[in-house]
């Protein structure tokens, strides 16, 4: 990755750096010389400054904001099901709360982390761009609240405010209990189909790339301010290729069988509507096995082109999937690190 651009010592706010690639973030802040902040639920890194509380309370907003010269705001509601307010309120009024204590705290530099989901309306994606943003489209609560908050988010830019989005795609890596979890537990309980055949092709980044992303976002301010960026480890493989190098990492077996990705749509809409009334009763408290959304995205190719961010951002993943993959074997115990 290019050193150029790299910023002096700075105070940043990192909203969500509880989470795998929140923490990532904020320790890639810290590395770099940066006085970091934390605004979350429980104490942050070592070494870092820390607000108890949540973006939708604006007086832990203005709190976590004050003194601040910039904000990277991953903090979201991220489930594949769960009622529209529970998104509304972390994900667009949070957003909106942080944004407005931000500017009246006098932050200069905004780095809204979206998702491509955004701009992802249920059709293959073949070497497309980042694509607009469309609340009325995306698919799910998740997409459709992301997608509103963006649009709040980047209409917010301005010469004395500036704010850029990056939507880093499918990340994974060790300590990921999103993705690389999941995929073990249901694979080594034999309840992880692939769905036709594990072929759609798909781009994912690997939890370094898209930590350096996100913080190049920062850095390269002056050129990324008002643009969307989607950032990938830009090598697309077929989904059942991804699944079977996480389950080898772990040392479980790989799915073997297949279910139509029509079917399979079809089967999540209903599970959902089932989980989603169970929860209300109380009765489930984890994600569902299968959604529509989820199975989307395990049928339906979706793949980025990713000059504009590369030229935009000055960047370039430094960990490729086989060297990932490579990593993730050494987290459980296998493997020789590269």
């Amino acid at each position: 990755m290019s050193t150029s651009g790299n910023l002096a010592p700075r105070n940043v706010l990192v909203t969500g750096a509880s989470g795998l690639l929140g923490g990532a973030v904020a320790e890639l802040l810290a590395a770099k010389g940066h006085k970091v902040r934390t605004l979350q639920r429980r104490p942050g890194l070592p070494g870092t400054d820390f607000v108890d509380g949540s973006v939708a309370d604006p007086k832990a907003a203005a709190r976590a904001v004050e003194g601040m010269d910039a904000v990277i705001h991953l903090a979201a509601k991220v489930s594949f099901t769960g009622e529209w307010q529970e998104f509304e309120e972390t994900n667009i009024l949070g957003t909106q709360i942080l944004l407005k204590a931000a500017r009246e705290a006098g932050v200069r530099d905004v780095v809204f982390v979206s998702s491509p989901s955004v701009a992802h309306f249920g059709e293959p994606i073949a070497g497309a761009g980042a694509g607009k943003a469309d609340p009325e489209r995306a698919r799910g609560f998740y997409a459709s609240s992301k997608a509103e908050a963006e649009l709040l988010a980047l209409a917010a830019n301005s010469a004395e405010f500036r704010v850029a989005a990056i939507r880093p795609h499918i990340v994974w890596g060790p300590g990921d209990t999103q993705l690389v979890e999941r995929v073990i537990d249901r694979a080594r309980s034999g309840r992880l189909p692939l769905l036709d055949a594990g072929a759609a092709l798909i781009d994912t980044t690997y939890i370094d790339n898209a930590a350096s992303a996100i913080v190049r976002g920062l850095e390269r301010m002056d050129a990324a301010q008002g643009k969307a960026l989607v950032v990938t480890n830009g090598q697309p493989r077929p989904v059942g290729e991804l699944i079977a190098g996480i389950c080898a990492a772990a040392g479980v077996s790989a799915p073997r069988w297949s279910v139509p990705g029509v079917a399979a749509r079809k089967a999540g809409s209903v599970i959902e509507r089932v989980w989603l009334a169970a929860g209300r009763r109380g009765l489930v408290h984890d994600e569902p096995p299968m959604t529509r959304f989820l199975a989307e995205q395990l049928s339906t190719s979706h793949w980025f082109d990713q000059r504009e961010t590369r030229e935009v951002l000055d960047w370039t993943p430094e960990v490729s999937i086989e060297d990932g993959m490579a990593r993730l074997a050494l987290h459980y115990g296998g493997g020789v690190a590269r």
